[in-house]
């Protein structure tokens, strides 16, 4: 028996899966058992024709190829290559196990890639369960963007199997330098980017608006927009993925992964994700589901980035409440019969809504045509609970001819990566916006001037225990905005006036 390794997904992380073969006298056959799906049983008829059509021979044996675990659902097309090489070099004592092996294989023989094949590897990766691994040749320039793994990229069968055979050098390629503007901070690198396509010189006014935008991204808080039509919510919230603060070598990977994810190219590009399901998709759409396996949905999918969901009263409301374990637990689990998977989601929570049906309610100008009952019904679309995990709450002004603009995302991205600075400087892991209640106590500790006008504002204002934690970790944010090692009165006032009234 010759075995080889290989990987498959069990919803979001990849499973070392050991491929066995054994070829033994019997009625010719070609079995492959294990849990193995459609795709890799049909794999069955191009490792064939790849065989056959590179003059190798058959054997007249019973062919059974084992997947195992053999509890574990195995799919994708990953396996063809090394099915071939177990049946190829089966007679021979090549030890094809030093090698984790992926690829399609075409009729020819050719070796191709799939499309999970990048996600697949940067998992295997990150848990420390591969070191060497022969691909696709064409997956080489992706894949080498992986750290700490020798990768040897093959265009045909006939090349992997001259690995074994004549000790060949197949294609190789070191991994790249990460070519993007960086943060230098305590010897590490954060990258980002300098591009901003949607720029905030382009809103006018909104001077509240932009400063809490501001604090959202230097922190990672969540944040409700509340105006009329036309006031410029949605323009904000789509120019605060521009600003956001740089990403680890990590978390850029963790990015691409998910872009594979979503059928995408991954771009290893530190802008980071942002994610606008309409307000009539699918709780299955929005978290993740399905029949059979639980796959990821939008929440996922804007880890490390922004989800926006604009008119959100329109949302529904399984959704809306459903909404609160990620944007607490920053994880969210989805259980199907078949499957159970859990997935991060820390992510940026950005939503907009209008005061009223109407939209006109704060206007100064428009009248309202809504009745208390309509607005009554509109608010109550939306829980306490719900809004008790919002961080920043900003009611837009109103739009007059002598608006102008006032600061533009280059300059606000400055301000952002300096505040990111202040934060990884102090030793944190995560940003001020996801920081744990033990972390709170630890940095953002208030004098005692300070933590009187905090016992005043929660006896005044009937503050919840979470809402008291959240006011703590955005007057955090603003101190580092102003760069101030600790947190003053002037900070946690502001902190105070962007809660939910």
């Amino acid at each position: 028996m010759k075995k080889l390794f290989c990987a498959t997904f069990e919803g979001l992380e990849a499973k070392v899966v050991s491929v066995e073969a054994t070829l033994t006298k019997g009625l010719p056959s070609f079995n492959i058992v294990g849990m193995a799906s459609q795709s890799i049983s049909e794999s069955k008829e191009r490792v064939k024709s790849a065989l056959l059509s590179n003059e190798f021979k058959f054997p007249p044996k019973r062919i059974t190829i084992n997947l195992s675990p053999s509890d574990l659902k195995k799919e994708g097309s990953q396996f063809d290559l090394g099915v071939a090489l177990l049946i190829a070099l089966n007679s021979s004592e090549y030890k094809l196990d030093e090698y984790a092996i992926f690829g399609e294989l075409g009729l020819d023989g050719s070796v191709k890639e799939n499309s999970l094949l990048f996600a697949l590897i940067l998992s295997l990766a990150n848990q420390d369960l591969i070191t060497q691994a022969i691909v696709p040749f064409e997956s080489l320039e992706k894949v080498s963007n992986i750290p700490h793994i020798k990768f040897l990229g093959v265009k045909h069968l006939n090349e992997a199997m001259s690995i074994f055979k004549e000790g060949a050098k197949p294609f190789t390629c070191k991994v790249k330098d990460i070519e993007y503007p960086a943060l230098h901070v305590k010897g590490n690198s954060y990258f980002f980017l300098q591009e901003y396509p949607s720029d905030f010189q382009e809103v006018r006014g909104q001077e509240v608006a932009k400063r809490a935008a501001l604090i959202a991204a230097a922190g990672m808080h969540n944040i409700l927009f509340e105006g009329s039509p036309g006031s410029g919510k949605s323009m904000i919230a789509k120019r605060l993925r521009y600003i956001l603060p740089p990403v680890s070598s990590a978390e850029l990977l963790d990015i691409a992964k998910l872009e594979s994810f979503d059928g995408k190219e991954p771009q290893f590009s530190p802008l980071r994700p942002f994610r606008s399901p309409h307000h009539s998709s699918t709780a299955a759409s929005i978290f993740g589901g399905g029949t059979h396996n639980a796959k990821i949905g939008e929440v996922g999918l804007a880890h490390r980035g922004i989800l926006f969901f604009d008119e959100l009263p329109h949302f529904s409301k399984s959704v809306l409440e459903a909404l609160r374990e990620p944007l607490e637990d920053r994880h969210i689990r989805i259980s199907r019969v078949n499957s159970k998977i859990t997935y991060a989601t820390d992510f940026l929570f950005v939503s907009a809504m209008n005061p009223c049906p109407c939209g006109n309610l704060l206007h100064s100008q428009l009248e309202c045509r809504c009745s208390d009952l309509e607005i009554q019904r509109y608010k109550n679309r939306l829980s306490d609970p719900f809004l008790d995990r919002i961080d920043l709450y900003v009611q837009m002004q109103n739009v007059t001819p002598q608006d102008r603009s006032s600061v533009d995302s280059k300059s606000l991205h400055v301000r952002v990566r300096e505040a990111y600075s202040q934060q990884i400087k102090r030793g944190q892991t995560s940003l001020n916006g996801s920081l744990e209640d033990k972390d709170i106590e630890k940095y953002c500790s208030l004098e005692e001037e300070v933590q009187t006008v905090l016992e005043q504002a929660v006896m005044r204002f009937g503050l919840s225990f979470r809402s008291i934690k959240k006011i703590q970790k955005i007057a955090r944010t603003i101190a580092d905005i102003e760069a101030s090692d600790v947190i003053k009165k002037p900070h946690l006032l502001e902190a105070l006036s962007y809660r939910r009234r």
